[in-house]
Formats: C-alpha cells, sequence, structure tokens
C-alpha cells in the first residue's frame, strides 16, 4: 500500500492566499480569540505541547473559528463539511491547491500549521498569519530535518531587539518561514529574504501573500552568495547557529544546524557581513559562541564579568565596526547538549540520547569547550569615520524590555558623545535611586540607579556621582554641576571631572542620562 502524505510544500498564489486571509479574519482567527475561546490555561498548556486542554475545551462545537483552530493551530484532521463552511471563499479545493491540506474521504487533513502571531513594534500594535510545518504534536514523531520552524523563542528574541529605524534596504538571511521579514518590512522600502531551504522560501512567500506584503523579494542560497556584491541598510538573521558535532548518526536540522564545526557559522557572519552594510548601516543577529579552557584567562573587562566566549567573538569584529554584544546566557556542554537533543524530539528514556549526549561531549571535548553562551549582535558601519568605535561586550542576565528601543538610543548616545558631553543633561523617566544604609548609620552604604526599562540596569554609583545625577534635571549646566560638586566634595575640579568623565559616558550609553530635547 502506497504511504499517504502528511507533508507538503506550499504553493504560493496571491489569488488564493488573500482569499484564504479573508476566510481567517472573517471568522476573526487571531490570538486573543482564539485564547478566549479555550481558555488561558489550555492555551498556555499548548504550548507544552498538549493538545487535550484545548479540545476539552472545544467538545463538539463544528463552528467555524473552533473547526480551523484544529485544522490549522493544532494540525488536526476536521470533517469535510465544517471546513467548507469556515472557508466559504477559498473553499477546501483552494486550501489544497495551496498545499496546505489534502482530502481523506470524508476528512480534510492538514499539511501546515497557521497561527496567528501578534507583535508590538514602534508604528504599533499589529498580528500576522504564520504558516510553518506541523510540529511534533501534529506528526506523532520526531520533527524531519528539513522542518521549516513556526515562530518560537528565539525568533520573538530577535524581533524584540530589532533597531527599530526606517531604512530604504534590507536583507532576512535565513528567513524561514519568513517572519523577520514581515517585521522589517513594516520599515523598509525594500526586503530580500534568503534561505538555502526552498521549502523554507515557500512558506515565507506563501506568508507574505497571506500577509498582503508586498516589498519582499525571496532569494535562494547560502549565506551571503544570493546578495554577493550588494549592501543594506539593515540586515538581519535568526542563523542556524546551534552547535551540532558532525558526527556520524547525529540528525542535522536544517532551520537550526548550519553544518560547520562549533560556532564557525556565527563568525562567519561576523567577518562577512562589513561587505553587505551600507554607512550607517547596522546587522543584528542572534548566535552561540563557545569559551574554551585555552582563552579561559583572558577577559575582555574582567570587572564586567566578561566570558572568554565574548572575547572569542570581539576578535571576529573589523575594526573599523561599531560592536554590541550581549550574553544573555551559559550554558555548561552537558546542558547544552541535552537541550538540543530534546529539542529534536528525543527524551534520556529514548534508545540511542546516551549515544548522542556522548558524540555532543566528544566534538566539545576535542576543541575544549568549557561554556556555551547564546546572545545577541549588533555590528554597525559607522559613517564618521575618524570616530572610535563602540565597543560593547557583556552579560546581562536580568529579565529586559525594549531592547530594540535601548539599542538605538545606545547607538545615537555613543555618536554625540564623539563630540563631547553635551551641555544639559537629564535622567530617564523610568531611572530610581535606592539607598541602602546599615543599622544606626545616617550616611548610605550602597547607592544604586535602577533602570526600569531596556537592560534594566542596576548601577552602583557613589555619593558624587550620585549627586551628579540627581542634579540633572535640566535647570544647571554639565559645567555648573560639576563645579557645585567640586566645591560641595573640596576635591579640585580637574580631580573630580578626571573621575566622573567617564562614568558619565557610560551612564548615557546605558540610557540612564539622555541629552536635553
Amino acid at each position: 500500500m502506497t504511504a499517504v502524505p502528511d507533508r507538503a510544500q506550499p504553493r504560493p498564489d496571491e489569488r488564493l492566499a488573500l482569499a484564504l486571509a479573508a476566510d481567517l479574519d472573517a471568522c476573526d482567527f487571531r490570538s486573543d480569540p482564539l485564547r478566549r475561546l479555550w481558555g488561558a490555561e489550555a492555551d498556555d498548556a499548548l504550548a507544552r505541547g498538549l493538545r487535550e486542554p484545548i479540545l476539552r475545551a472545544l467538545a463538539l462545537r463544528d463552528d467555524p473559528l473552533p473547526t480551523l483552530g484544529r485544522l490549522f493551530v493544532l494540525g488536526m484532521p476536521q470533517p469535510l463539511a465544517a471546513v467548507e463552511r469556515a472557508l466559504q471563499r477559498l473553499g477546501v479545493d483552494g486550501l489544497t491547491a495551496l498545499g496546505l491540506a489534502r482530502i481523506d474521504g470524508a476528512k480534510v487533513v492538514p499539511l501546515a500549521v497557521i497561527r496567528p502571531q501578534s507583535f508590538v513594534d514602534a508604528d504599533g500594535v499589529g498580528e500576522w498569519w504564520v504558516a510553518s510545518d506541523l510540529d511534533e504534536v501534529a506528526l506523532g514523531r520526531a520533527l524531519p530535518a528539513d522542518h521549516v520552524l513556526g515562530v518560537g523563542g528565539a525568533s520573538r528574541t530577535l524581533a524584540e531587539i530589532l533597531v527599530p529605524i526606517t531604512v530604504d534596504r534590507a536583507l532576512d538571511l535565513g528567513t524561514g518561514c519568513g517572519i523577520q521579514a514581515l517585521l522589517v518590512s513594516r520599515r523598509a522600502g525594500t526586503v530580500v529574504a534568503t534561505d538555502v531551504s526552498e521549502r523554507a522560501l515557500a512558506y515565507a512567500a506563501f506568508n507574505a501573500q497571506l500577509n498582503g506584503v508586498r516589498n519582499i523579494e525571496f532569494r535562494h542560497g547560502s549565506m551571503f552568495e544570493p546578495v554577493a556584491g550588494e549592501a543594506f541598510d539593515l540586515v538581519v538573521s535568526n542563523p542556524p547557529f546551534v552547535i551540532t558535532p558532525r558526527a556520524s548518526g547525529v540528525p542535522n536540522y536544517e532551520y537550526r544546524d548550519g553544518g560547520l564545526v562549533g560556532d564557525a557559522l556565527v563568525e562567519r557572519f561576523v567577518r562577512e557581513v562589513p561587505a553587505h552594510l551600507a554607512p550607517g548601516g547596522i546587522a543584528q543577529l542572534l548566535g552561540n559562541w563557545e569559551s574554551r579552557a585555552e582563552g579561559a584567562s583572558r577577559t575582555i573587562d574582567a570587572s564586567a564579568g566578561a566570558a572568554s566566549g565574548l572575547n572569542r567573538v570581539a576578535t571576529w569584529v573589523a575594526d573599523d565596526l561599531d560592536a554590541w554584544v550581549v550574553e544573555r546566557e551559559e550554558l555548561s556542554p552537558l546542558a547544552y547538549a541535552e537541550l538540543w537533543i530534546r529539542d529534536g524530539g528525543m527524551l534520556p528514556r529514548d534508545p540511542g540520547f546516551v549515544t548522542l549526549l556522548t558524540a555532543w561531549l566528544d566534538d566539545f571535548a576535542e576543541r575544549g569547550v568549557t561554556a556555551v553562551g547564546f546572545g545577541y549582535i549588533l555590528l554597525r558601519r559607522p559613517t564618521a569615520t575618524d570616530a572610535a568605535p563602540l565597543r560593547r561586550f557583556e552579560h546581562v542576565a536580568q529579565p529586559v524590555s525594549g531592547v530594540g528601543r535601548a539599542l538605538r538610543d545606545g547607538l545615537a548616545a555613543h555618536d554625540l558623545l564623539a563630540s563631547g558631553i553635551p551641555s544639559v543633561l537629564h535622567v530617564a523617566a523610568d531611572v530610581t535611586e535606592a539607598r541602602h544604609h546599615l543599622p544606626g548609620e545616617d550616611d548610605p552604604s550602597v547607592i544604586e540607579l535602577r533602570q526600569g526599562g531596556g537592560f534594566a540596569r542596576t548601577v552602583p554609583v557613589d555619593p558624587a556621582l550620585a549627586a551628579f545625577v540627581g542634579a540633572c534635571d535640566g535647570e544647571l549646566t554639565v559645567s555648573q554641576i560639576a563645579a557645585a560638586l567640586a566645591e560641595l566634595f573640596d576635591v579640585p575640579l580637574p580631580e573630580l571631572w578626571a573621575d566622573l568623565e567617564p562614568r558619565i559616558r557610560t551612564l548615557m550609553l546605558d540610557g540612564i542620562l539622555v541629552p536635553a530635547s
């Protein structure tokens, strides 16, 4: 008997895609209505791979929204008659023509999932419909190697850190299902989206049609080959950065494995992207990088707790580029290996788990890997070639928010500081001060500035810097405040300023002090 396929490749067709969009819109197939339909607890359970709470909430309902919820969100076959009622413009024939489903008797069997993805950016709140391959829950088995992933945690992280700027030309390298290209298209004249996977490009092109986006051009190829000789104002990438052993028997997934040894793919991106940045152009990507035993004693800034993995990233960056690299977490080789073996659908009790774990640990041991960092990299080609480039390599573990705006404002502060500290400064609206006193003491033992948004930094300051920041209300100039503090603390002004000036610069880069408008 011939096996009935449960996978297909989308066949983009703008007319049919817009008809499907009209049907999804007509039944309010969006995040909030679906969450209200089956309840917040069931919705959260789905993120953990549990469908049963949603099925219990929907019971036997066959009206359009529950039908499309089971078909597209859960990836479950639905009665043909119910799907026909839900898709009155597209019809089941249109759905199959798009390659998103097949007919099996009186059932419509999904070949892809379509899920609403809400977003918030500088232009407001919106939502996309994003199609991707059936996941493990729908397939009932481990993912195939050419699986096209939907919007996962890494995709959301990259979306949250993108610098909110308007550009003429943008590049989404390794577009996958196309979510970053969709987001960037809102602030770009033209977006070029590339991928080594023809299957991923088919999904990305369909998703653009489904959401009525027409300013994205799709190109097939590896890394920067499809854009040879071209420059862009913005380059974004969620590349296949997962460090995977190149050993026989270890599965390689196109959406996460770049086919190179260790962190070489991220290194290659960092070294090659400068050739594709226009003056003022910015590149942003997610990545993993290895800390290795032979470099463990070298750090960029020991006082900031910089890891040797960050030190290795620093050596990849061209001397004439601005660089801001943020490490969000660091895992041991064992924890890292277990994370990605589980991501492929294998549990410790499954046959082969120990074999894969051994392959990963042997691979790390061969290079002397002591830890693997995860975070994001921002590179910029400065417009002023005579200014000292920005160099920030830091570990930030605390919860963050509005990172894209914080990065944008930090770059702007760096540019402004090239001409010196502005004459008038303000304390940012989200900054508070905390003072800690020992019992019975009048003077604080610790003074901290705390940032409410962005990188949510907590910065210890001494009384002089705390007094300077407290006086930055727009009434006095920086020089007037410094002179008053020199008199108050009975310190020569040049000596006081030599101590304060570099720390004021850092507070501006951090967004704690901002120039007067």
